[in-house]
């Protein structure tokens, strides 16, 4: 019963920084990709920059901050359901 009623108010903290861990994996792909030459948005990113390949990089930084507003957004839901409170706020 105990567990019930704790594990929702623990749960807020622990969603928050699961969801600013998101954004830090989103940031450290760059570094990670470039570094191993794994292809991804990251490297697609650097290699743009390198080739001033400029719609290309804005793609990338646009689809990287849709990527970071879509997972704050699921937070978000996911704050409303474990507590009823901030939904009425």
């Amino acid at each position: 019963m105990v567990a019930k009623h704790t594990l929702k108010n623990a749960a807020v903290p622990i969603v928050t920084i699961t969801g600013l861990q998101f954004g830090s994996l989103l940031g450290g792909a760059v570094v990670t990709e470039t570094v191993f030459a794994w292809p991804g948005i990251g490297r697609l990113a650097i290699h743009s920059i390198y080739n001033r390949d400029y719609p290309i990089v804005q793609c990338t930084v646009f689809l990287s901050a849709l990527l970071f507003i879509a997972i704050n957004f699921c937070i978000d839901l996911i704050y409303g359901l474990l507590d009823p409170r901030v939904r009425a706020s």
